[in-house]
């Protein structure tokens, strides 16, 4: 019995594939059509995609333009194709503005292009993309049943972004760059005064302004370490507790001695 059940399983892949075959090498977009909707509702979204890519120019203004535009676009989201999937959900949301799906398309080019986004210790422009298309829909739709989300990605890559920031301002420390580290800082506080990361940019800070002032010429050392004071006085104004207390502690002591010999 489950020897016959195996070869009638095996009998129906094979008249699939068969006709899925004759669909792709076949003239009629009917048939094309039929063979891709077919797949497509049956969650085989590459195969369905492969039909699509061939009829969608042959439906461009026609009736089925709109519903073969958007299968091909969810069948290249549910592969995890985002970049296709965002160039067609924003073509898509362009070419029928009065859809019903239009909106949900809008939404989904952009949540496509903020799937193509790096992890942050590489070039972000895809980072950039997607704010962009995420901050327009946030403009366009106010009222969007998907606004929670959309300002959830949104935050998601803010935080990418800072942290990019700060690991820069961080490196330029490690190699000794302590200007270059202290601009870095300085930046990032003006472009993310209410990030979670403030605290231990405020500490970088502070290690960065420390360095400058020991290893400056003798001249400079006094009006550094002043700064370096200013800078620590900043991280204890606005967390009090610091979790980076001891290292902070151990700096600040070193401020004093170091500016009471240049007293």
């Amino acid at each position: 019995m489950r020897k016959i059940v195996y070869l009638i399983a095996i009998a129906i892949a094979f008249t699939s594939c068969s006709e899925y075959q004759k669909a792709l090498k076949s003239e009629d977009t009917g048939v094309k059509y039929t063979m891709a909707e077919q797949l497509y509702n049956e969650g085989k979204y590459s195969k369905a995609n492969r039909l699509f890519e061939q009829i969608l120019p042959k439906y461009v203004g026609k009736p089925q333009g709109e519903r073969v535009m958007y299968m091909y676009a969810d069948a290249a989201y549910q592969v995890n194709d985002y970049y296709l999937a965002a160039y067609q959900f924003e073509r898509f949301a362009n070419s029928y503005p009065k859809s019903s799906k239009a909106q949900e398309a809008a939404y989904l080019s952009a949540k496509a292009t903020y799937l193509t986004s790096p992890k942050f210790s590489l070039d972000q422009t895809e980072t950039y993309d997607a704010l962009n298309k995420l901050q327009n829909y946030i403009n366009k739709y106010p009222n969007s049943e998907y606004l929670q989300e959309t300002n959830q990605l949104v935050q998601d890559l803010t935080q990418k972004l800072e942290k990019k920031d700060l690991e820069i301002a961080k490196q330029y420390k490690k190699t000794f760059k302590y200007k270059s580290s202290i601009k870095s800082i300085e930046n990032f506080l003006v472009d993310y005064p209410g990030s979670e990361l403030k605290e231990e940019a405020l500490f970088v800070k502070l290690e960065a302004t420390y360095e400058l002032a020991v290893n400056s010429f003798e001249y400079l050392i006094k009006d550094r370490l002043e700064q370096a004071q200013e800078a620590y006085d900043d991280l204890i104004k606005y967390y009090p507790n610091t979790s980076f207390s001891d290292e902070a502690t151990k700096i600040q002591e070193s401020i004093t001695e170091e500016l009471s010999k240049r007293s």
